[in-house]
């Protein structure tokens, strides 16, 4: 049997859930950033953890194995040198054949690194906190991504950090490209947070059989937050839905949302 005591407990829990799910969403905003500020903290101090584990771990590699791992990272850096001329010239000519067809030349992303300090200690909120604040230069909306593909954007400031909503979050709405046929999607709120594998949905595709397994998604632009060309991930399978109209697709994304450390944030 339970107590009295029991029964008040039970229904002052009730009652809070029901508050908690009918705040506005400004207060529901405010209310998840207070949360995420009482755990950081904690996840500094697990974070550091990890640090002296890593440091630990690469004190015990034989001195052949630290050479061969230098020897590795210092080809695919002359290969990313080479990459990136290769880049340079390419964005080069795209300016000057936009000059002359009169179109507005595109400007290059100016990114900023940031460190992921801490994750939302429920499910119910798929972000992630930054150590990049409104002192560093943060403001709502900025585009965050890693060298593998989008990651999502800044939904909250503050002075110190910042909270990035990622792909599949109700507040991060993402307009694409399947960049093979050009067909543009939206990938929306996600029913449960990205699984193991990374998958999203894709939807408002029109239908259209030349999408294919393996066909890149990447952003087109639209919507005015994430720049056109950032790279989303490749689609794994398609199906029709309402009776053949539209074309839902499964997209595995690129960048890691289960574990990421450092981002680059676009800035303005």
């Amino acid at each position: 049997m339970l107590k009295r005591a029991h029964y008040w407990v039970l229904g002052a829990m009730t009652v809070l859930c029901l508050i908690l799910l009918n705040l506005p969403p400004t207060a529901a905003a405010r209310l998840r950033l207070g949360v995420s500020s009482l755990f950081l903290p904690l996840f500094g101090l697990a974070g550091a953890g990890q640090a002296f584990v890593d440091r630990a771990s690469y004190a015990s590699l034989t001195r052949a194995t630290l050479i061969s791992e230098i020897e590795r990272l210092r080809k695919e850096n002359q290969q990313l040198q080479l990459a990136a001329d290769q880049g340079r010239d390419a964005f080069a000519e795209n300016a000057r054949l936009r000059s002359l067809l009169g179109w507005q030349p595109r400007a290059p992303w100016k990114l900023r690194a940031a460190r992921v300090i801490a994750r939302e200690p429920t499910t119910w909120w798929r972000s992630v906190t930054l150590d990049y604040g409104s002192r560093d230069g943060a403001r709502p909306n900025q585009t965050v991504l890693t060298s593998t593909g989008l990651v999502g954007r800044i939904r909250e400031v503050e002075p110190t950090h910042s909270q990035v909503a990622l792909i599949g979050d109700p507040e991060c709405g993402v307009s694409v490209l399947v960049a093979e046929t050009r067909d543009s999607g939206i990938i929306q709120e996600s029913r449960s947070a990205p699984d193991g594998d990374g998958l999203v949905m894709l939807r408002m595709l029109q239908r259209s059989p030349a999408i294919m397994a393996g066909h890149r998604v990447i952003t087109s632009g639209l919507g005015g937050i994430f720049p056109s060309g950032i790279p989303v991930g490749q689609i794994v399978d398609t199906r029709s839905v309402d009776g053949g109209l539209y074309t839902e697709a499964r997209v595995r994304l690129g960048a890691n949302l289960n574990h990421l450390e450092e981002v680059w944030v676009v800035a303005p």
